[in-house]
């Protein structure tokens, strides 16, 4: 199976090779047909802390490295 990758905006960095990354998605509601946004946060891996908040980033699945870290970023 392959490892899903999402690409989010960094919104903090305050821990020790770990950011945090908000993901927003777009959908139509089936009811009312309106755009909806919707945003859910990630723990990401970043191994040499090298990402700051505003930048964007791509995380992908990973076995879990932490009791919150199940993703890590990807290196572009």
């Amino acid at each position: 199976m392959p490892k899903r990758i999402l690409q989010g905006v960094v919104t903090s960095n305050q821990n020790a090779q770990t950011v945090t990354v908000s993901i927003e998605r777009r959908f139509t509601h089936p009811v009312l047909k309106k755009t909806i946004r919707k945003s859910k946060k990630y723990r990401a891996h970043d191994e040499a802390n090298t990402y700051n908040v505003g930048d964007i980033v791509r995380i992908q699945e990973c076995a879990p490295k932490s009791k919150t870290k199940r993703w890590e970023v990807i290196a572009e």
